[in-house]
């Protein structure tokens, strides 16, 4: 969908906005059920990069302490608590600017990979920068989804990251989707951004072809010791809307409400369920922001009646227009 179309979506009355994402959702999403995933940071602290809104970077006095990558018993055991807890999907969160085919850890993050395939769980996984060849392994080990967020829009991104581009962030998506990945592709609120950029990142995001399997909003958890400390939290009405216009524009999508989850009532995601969002994260661990217990989210999914959505290791990644160019297209 292009940006003035979204405009005029995402100022429509709230409740006008609510309905017509609800038809969409129906449309698509019949089922009633809210996909579990649970998070585990693999390797905590020390990234290279200057994500002005993360607590991992080694540029920032976060108080995060930096952990070695961690070893593939710790991990299996996380993943077979997650998978006994109902999670459909697990995924691993690496603090890295990327990763690359012949490296020790590399090799290591492909073991642990092939290993929690094996448990019936969707795998996803977010490590930084992928080429191709690393994509194309990643999809032979066992990935089901790659997680690598635009963030915000490309106008303002600048303001947020200095020593990456916009463009590397495409390109390794791209090569996601060339390597047959499901691609798990969302943004951020609260980064400073207006709602403009907040539109541009979802016009981005529709315009992939094939579009994305799962778009995470997220809300800025302002981290003590990064540039964003003292951001102001965006308002449940701001999450809301933002849910509602993904939902329109990448309707075969999964919709996460993610990240800033703890910070939303149970009224408020109940009201984000309305909208038309079908996956949470949830567990113990959300790499370095604390997440609601397990037993306080099946009970919120049992009050709403709804019910969690079964694990597909098998699914297939979502499939491209023949009749539009891929997208995105990076040289």
């Amino acid at each position: 969908m292009k940006f003035d179309e979204l405009k005029r979506i995402y100022e429509l009355p709230l409740f006008d906005l609510l309905k017509q994402a609800r038809a969409v959702h129906d449309a698509n999403w019949n089922d009633n059920e809210i996909q579990l995933c649970t998070l585990l940071s693999i390797k905590t602290g020390g990234c290279s990069e200057d994500c002005s809104y993360c607590a991992q970077s080694s540029r920032y006095n976060s108080g995060v302490e930096v952990e070695r990558l961690m070893e593939k018993q710790a991990v299996m055991e996380r993943a077979q608590a997650a998978r006994d807890s109902g999670s459909t999907r697990f995924c691993m969160g690496a603090a890295w600017r990327g990763v690359r085919k012949g490296t020790k850890r590399f090799d290591q993050v492909v073991e642990i990979i092939q290993d929690v395939s094996k448990l019936g769980m969707e795998v996803c996984v977010t490590l930084g920068e992928l080429g191709p060849d690393e994509a194309k392994i990643l999809k032979e080990a066992g990935v089901t989804a790659y997680n690598h967020n635009v963030d915000t829009s490309r106008e303002h991104y600048p303001n947020i990251v200095s020593t990456h581009t916009y463009d590397d962030r495409l390109r390794t998506i791209r090569n996601a989707q060339d390597a047959g990945m499901s691609v798990c592709c969302g943004g951020i609120l609260g980064l400073g951004e207006t709602p403009d950029d907040r539109l541009k990142m979802i016009e981005t995001i529709s315009e992939f072809n094939p579009q994305p399997e799962s778009v995470p909003i997220n809300s800025l958890m302002p981290m003590p010791g990064t540039p964003l400390e003292g951001s102001d939290p965006v308002t449940i009405f701001d999450v809301v809307r933002m849910i509602a216009v993904a939902r329109i524009a990448v309707p075969k999508a999964k919709v996460r409400l993610s990240a800033g989850r703890t910070q939303i009532s149970e009224e408020g995601q109940a009201l984000c369920f309305f909208a038309g969002a079908n996956s949470i994260f949830y567990g113990d661990k959300l790499l370095t922001a604390k997440n609601p217990a397990v037993q306080k989210d099946l009970k919120l999914i049992e009050t709403l009646g709804l019910s969690a959505k079964q694990p597909n290791p098998a699914m297939d990644a979502p499939a491209p227009e023949c009749d539009k160019p891929l997208s995105p297209c990076c040289g």
